[in-house]
């Protein structure tokens, strides 16, 4: 698996050869805060995209019992994800806040990816620190290092022999969204208000966070995300990943 030179020059169009992908996050809101204007324009053109999420985001609402912002957040997340077309959501019991990487983290997501056999998988900022740069969470690290990791693990039919179904080699590409490392972006400018009420339908995560937090904006946030990548891709809003071949 091999990345692409980054540099802070021009972004690269984004791989369009393939047809189905399976996208791999810590927490419900982890997609809408970096890669769905680009999921909403993949399944406008017809590509399947699934999501597993390790957690329920049980510890995401401070003034919320763990029990409760689970069921709230799950449902949130499986609306907001088929506002960007995307009906396949599924959940993992991880624990909020505290993801450990390891053989049991591999091992479920080796399991949904061949279970989904996807040709492309996405996932969220596996890196120390973000654009900016700023200190990234465990969860992020630990569920994107995880999820990459997985990648060749799902091919490899001698690991974890006990899970099916068959292993799966077809993975061509993997996207790393929020990445500090961006080389490709996605033109999001007919996607850009969908993804913006994707993140909205977070709204009880949104409202616990209260209106003077800069990521309660959802609207100004993916905004400035949009044009921060795309003076980087020709001017146009744009969402940028880091990809990977596999």
């Amino acid at each position: 698996m091999t990345s692409a030179p980054a540099d802070r020059g021009d972004l690269a169009r984004f791989p369009d050869d393939w047809e189905t992908a399976l996208a791999i996050v810590a927490h419900p809101d982890d997609l809408e805060y970096g890669a769905a204007g680009a999921i909403a324009s993949w399944t406008a053109a017809g590509k399947k995209v699934a999501y597993l999420l390790a957690t329920r985001g049980e510890a995401g609402i401070a003034s919320m019992a763990p029990e409760e912002a689970a069921k709230l957040r799950e449902a949130e997340q499986v609306a907001s994800a088929a506002i960007v077309g995307v009906t396949s959501v599924e959940f993992l019991d991880h624990p909020d806040g505290l993801i450990e990487y390891g053989l049991p983290l591999r091992r479920d997501f080796t399991a949904a990816i061949r279970r989904h056999r996807p040709d492309l998988v996405v996932t969220f900022n596996h890196h120390e620190t973000w654009p900016g740069p700023r200190w990234n969470t465990p969860d992020h690290r630990n569920v994107g290092r995880a999820a990459l990791d997985a990648v060749a693990d799902a091919g490899n039919r001698h690991l974890h022999t006990d899970i099916g179904p068959a292993p799966w080699e077809g993975v061509r590409y993997a996207a790393v969204a929020g990445s500090p490392s961006a080389t490709h972006a996605v033109d999001i400018t007919g996607t850009l208000d969908t993804a913006i009420a994707s993140l909205e339908a977070h709204r009880a995560y949104l409202d616990g966070l209260g209106s003077g937090n800069w990521m309660a904006d959802a609207r100004g946030l993916l905004t400035a995300m949009a044009q921060s990548a795309g003076e980087r891709y020709g001017g146009r809003p744009a969402t940028a990943f880091e990809v990977i071949l596999c």
